[in-house]
């Protein structure tokens, strides 16, 4: 097929968008494959759509590779399936409600566990008709508070959602291993450089889950990895290795101390290290109390202390995820106001525990260990008050902050953080939405077995922007070849007309020969067209100029900056031949 840049519906920019942050926004808008519309929501035009149905197409291979079936929900979905499951509730602010005239809720589908599990219940009955893997490449919506970098994070975006039945737990495995391996087979096709991480299930449920991270310094997600041992995790994910208890015997007891104006770490450590206490402190030997409110969907805020180590920041995403699916703020000078027994800067547990607060602390506050932290009164710490003996806080969470150098959760080295987009995850959701539907069908023996299901998400037209974030340079786009929106971009670069109706000839014989040609004919001066050529980014430019007197022609790769010349004559098939 030939596209002719003279009819192509295309125009290119020579300067960033103002509001662009980062190189796939700027270079998407510049190159004209996308345009924005509204905050969080794009047109994709000729380019763009030409990128995203090839990187669909992938997809579909390799969902059908494993027996995956493609259908289609609609996006507009009733209210009733997830007042069901509570995901009416729990997803709050981010799900967009609507009503139609007759006063009925809609939402806008952020996700269809709910519809995928009616369906199957609707129409399979016996054991005889699974396992079963059922698909679909759907438009989504979230509402995001603080949509950003382009197609990256919008409110409306392209998912691939799959998901497995079966009547037994060895079914579920079988089925997740092969979405495990159909997504490397997919992001290896499309040349994405990622990771595989460990990660928390959160408003989806379930038990094992994974997510597949492209690695780029302007993600979102944050996740560390252990070089020696391969472990790799979500921060949200990492589990702490707790220390050893201490036992009891020949402790310190506590003693409450005059510290005067400390109302931070940095200003007790410094009071610690003055008071002859005998050792040195650090930030570590504090123990920091955060005061939140909690609150359950659907339910009233109630009071909930985070204690972590006082060298450590709690982590939002940490914390959320801990949390999920309640929501949490953090105390103003209200709640304060109605809560006298919180002393803010001198918090500490004793005052926690005699009103009834629930104090969860991290992990590394086991029984014996010790620690200073607030008296519950301005100007005053505790020195050696022991975890165990003088406080027994209600739980533990993973809410501190992972950092550099930590030991990693499987004891074989320290961790080392990164940057990444999620670009997939999965999940073993087990029989969570099952049980909510009651979807049962009959075995062997005629009796109900429960289903099990996985849940196998794809970011579609994420996909675009981070094949953009990792293959550009500072001319434009490198696409990969497997998603390029042509195989080769030909240039004319001579106004001479037997050139023009070379390049025309060979244009045809690369079409004859089954490739997707973008022919830039117009009259434009070579540089623009050059500097087009560089920005749009096609792999493969083929360069009609001066050479053409002499019988050659350019061929330049985009990736690698290599250049040669092609004799004209069979110029076509030697082309072809160095593209595969």
């Amino acid at each position: 097929m030939i596209t002719r840049m003279s009819q192509l519906f295309l125009r290119t920019l020579r300067d960033d968008p103002a509001d662009a942050e980062v190189p796939s926004h700027k270079l998407l808008i510049r190159a004209g494959y996308i345009r924005p519309i509204g905050p969080g929501l794009y047109s994709w035009l000729p380019l763009g759509l030409r990128v995203l149905r090839r990187i669909e197409q992938v997809v579909r291979d390799e969902m059908a590779a494993i027996g995956g079936q493609e259908i289609l929900f609609p996006a507009l979905l009733p209210r009733a399936p997830y007042e069901t499951t509570n995901r009416w509730t729990e997803y709050g602010d981010t799900l967009f409600r609507l009503h139609d005239r007759r006063g009925n809720d809609y939402l806008l589908g952020p996700t269809h566990e709910e519809l995928f599990t009616l369906t199957v219940k609707g129409e399979y009955s016996s054991y005889k008709d699974f396992p079963l893997i059922l698909f679909q490449i759907q438009t989504k919506y979230r509402d995001e508070a603080r949509p950003r970098a382009g197609i990256l994070r919008g409110r409306e975006f392209i998912m691939k959602d799959s998901y497995s039945f079966d009547v037994d737990d060895s079914g579920l495995k079988n089925a997740y291993h092969a979405h495990r391996e159909a997504y490397q087979r997919i992001f290896g096709r499309l040349n994405v450089n990622y990771v595989i991480v460990s990660a928390v299930s959160g408003a989806m449920g379930g038990s094992a889950s994974e997510e597949f991270l492209a690695e780029s310094e302007v993600g979102e997600d944050t996740f560390v990895r252990c070089p020696e041992s391969g472990y790799a995790a979500n921060v949200e994910a990492v589990v702490t290795t707790p220390p050893e208890p201490i036992p009891f015997d020949g402790l310190p007891d506590p003693v409450v101390h005059d510290t005067g104006d400390t109302p931070t770490i940095a200003t007790l450590v410094e009071w610690a290290n003055t008071a002859g206490l005998g050792r040195e402190i650090t930030a570590a030997d504090t123990l920091k109390n955060v005061l939140l409110k909690v609150r359950e969907p659907g339910g009233e805020w109630e009071l909930l202390a985070i204690g972590v180590p006082g060298d450590r920041e709690v982590d939002d995403k940490r914390l959320a995820a801990a949390l999920e699916p309640a929501e949490y703020a953090m105390l103003d000078d209200g709640d304060f106001a109605r809560h006298p027994f919180l002393v803010k800067g001198y918090i500490g547990p004793k005052a926690l525990q005699d009103n009834g607060v629930r104090y969860l602390v991290d992990p590394r506050i086991v029984d014996g260990t010790a620690w200073i932290t607030g008296a519950d009164a301005p100007g005053k710490h505790v020195v050696d008050l022991v975890a165990g003996r003088d406080f027994t806080p209600d739980g533990t969470i993973e809410a501190a902050e992972v950092r550099d150098g930590d030991l990693a959760p499987d004891g074989q080295g320290r961790l080392v953080s990164a940057r990444g987009i999620e670009i997939g995850h999965i999940f073993q959701l087990g029989r969570k939405y099952a049980d909510a539907f009651s979807a049962d069908v009959l075995d062997e023996n005629g009796k109900p077995v429960r289903l099990t299901m996985g849940s196998y998400g794809i970011g579609v037209s994420r996909m675009v922007a981070v094949l953009a974030e990792q293959h550009h340079d500072e001319l434009g786009l490198r696409w990969p070849a497997s998603v390029a929106p042509f195989d080769v971009h030909l240039v004319i670069a001579n106004k001479d007309a037997a050139a023009r109706a070379g390049a025309t000839e060979l244009a045809g014989e690369l079409d004859t020969l089954g490739l997707d040609v973008l022919f830039d004919d117009r009259t434009a001066s070579p540089g623009v067209k050059f500097k087009d050529a560089e920005l749009i980014g096609v792999p493969w430019i083929v360069v009609v100029g001066r050479g053409w007197a002499q019988g050659v022609v350019e061929l330049r790769n985009r990736f690698s900056g290599e250049t040669r010349e092609i004799a004209v004559d069979g110029g076509a098939a030697a082309i072809a031949g160095a593209l595969t």
